[in-house]
């Protein structure tokens, strides 16, 4: 069973910073298109940043920008999300995916739940 396994959510005032972490036991990252997402309560799922594999250019979502940081340490075979001045609005259950470069499979972590709030 393929798996991806996100880490580091919690309860942060406004302010304040997060990193969360995503790896797999059954997923090289590196071979794939991997993103974060967020789904606010009540909400549909958005991207909140991409990469496509080795690839040097990261993209974020307006809201993020800034603010947000996509890093990835391949050798450990994980990618994180470095969350800076974090906003209630950032509140969220946060996903990472895998998607194929070059087959059609995409995979979902569990989410991990960031809450922003004084």
């Amino acid at each position: 069973q393929v798996q991806l396994v996100e880490s580091g959510g919690g309860l942060v005032q406004p302010g304040g910073s997060l990193r969360l972490s995503c790896t797999s036991s059954e997923l090289t990252l590196s071979s794939y298109t991997v993103s974060w997402h967020r789904q606010p309560p009540g909400q549909e799922r958005e991207l909140v940043a991409i990469v496509r594999g080795t690839s040097s250019t990261i993209r974020y979502a307006d809201s993020v920008n800034g603010r947000f940081t996509f890093s990835r340490d391949y050798p450990k075979n994980t990618v994180y999300l470095q969350m800076d001045d974090l906003k209630p609005e950032d509140t969220a259950v946060y996903y990472c995916k895998a998607q194929g470069m070059n087959i059609p499979v995409n995979y979902w972590g569990q989410g991990t739940q960031v809450t922003v709030s004084s």
